[in-house]
């Protein structure tokens, strides 16, 4: 979030009442307001006025539609409701995470291995939900991952991915991979599969996984490090040799040598668990449609989404023996 300018003055949304600012960034600020009916804390974001040029409208309509298509999944944080607000500013209203975010944890308090790797295969089955839409996040980092009032990741700001059709633009240099960094950008699943590896690094590490803690850290030496350095080692004794081989290669320069799926490496983060005796954290996914199921288009119907189904390591069977899907029982036990 950028401190260089004074912040926006909330707007006056009817049914929302402005309590406090959240963060700045640079086309938009996020206000915490309070919901008149049924009453509770939203998170807004408000488009600046100076950004209402019709490419960012767009854009962030285009975001809009993408996080409300795939907020359902429990670790993307969830859209209420979009609009413009009287003085002609969009705005999106989104679940309020009272809980500090990623992006401030990773830099101040060191992170168990077991809470990271319960994060890691949550935040990749919200990646693998987004790639099966269709949809690639590009700028998949700490600060973009919030945290629930009940503790759990939550995946936001698809800007990006909502507005480049297949460039990256505005990516944060840190977790990027070198495909992105290239004079002719290209992206494709697996560069999502990078940042997200390069995002656990960061949990683990307490910094990003090319900097260096008493060098040079400009944006032209970070982009030098990830283009030809070797991955430096976390450096932390309570982190398997396993789990460095596994981000080594969620972050491999080349994009063929990496995992080919974020599920893939959130299973692959699942086998590392089973090697601790920690308990397996399900990788959340949408289950396959039956054969012949229909959609249905009727008012009111559209938008019906599929069941999550919980996938507790490499076990592919989704039902119990008593026909309930095995997602239902292992929500029931949580």
């Amino acid at each position: 979030m950028s401190s260089k300018r004074e912040p926006s003055t909330p707007p006056a949304i009817p049914g929302l009442r402005p309590v406090r600012l959240l963060g700045m960034g640079g086309f938009a600020d996020v206000f915490c307001y309070e919901q008149e009916m049924p009453r509770r804390l939203v998170a807004v974001k408000v488009l600046l006025a100076s950004s209402l040029g019709p490419e960012v409208r767009a854009a962030f309509r285009a975001e809009a539609d993408v996080m409300a298509s795939l907020s359902h999944h429990p670790s993307i944080v969830t859209v209420l409701g979009a609009d413009v607000a009287p003085d002609g500013r969009p705005y999106l209203v989104m679940e309020y995470c009272s809980r500090p975010g990623l992006g401030q944890r990773y830099r101040t308090e060191r992170m168990s291995v077991a809470e990271v790797l319960r994060i890691g295969v949550r935040l990749a089955s919200a990646v693998e939900t987004a790639h099966r839409a269709g949809v690639l996040h590009r700028d998949i980092k700490p600060a973009n991952v919030l945290v629930t009032d009940f503790g759990w990741p939550a995946l936001t700001d698809f800007g990006i991915a909502a507005t480049t059709a297949g460039i990256a633009l505005g990516m944060s240099i840190p977790w990027s991979p070198p495909e992105l960094l290239a004079e002719e950008p290209r992206a494709d699943e697996r560069s999502d599969v990078y940042s997200l590896a390069a995002t656990v690094y960061s949990l683990l590490a307490g910094r990003s996984p090319f900097e260096l803690p008493d060098g040079p850290n400009t944006a032209a030496d970070l982009v030098a490090r990830i283009e030809r350095a070797p991955l430096p080692p976390i450096g932390r004794p309570d982190v398997p040799a396993s789990l460095e081989a596994v981000l080594a290669r969620g972050m491999d320069r080349d994009p063929a040598l990496r995992f080919g799926s974020a599920v893939a490496l959130g299973r692959a983060l699942q086998r590392v668990e089973a090697e601790l005796s920690l308990p397996p954290t399900p990788l959340e996914l949408r289950e396959a449609p039956a054969p012949a199921a229909r959609v249905d288009t009727s008012p009111g119907q559209a938008t019906r989404l599929r069941p999550v189904a919980s996938v507790p390591g490499d076990a592919p069977a989704d039902v119990a023996p008593d026909g309930v899907p095995r997602a239902w029982h292992e929500q029931a036990d949580a």
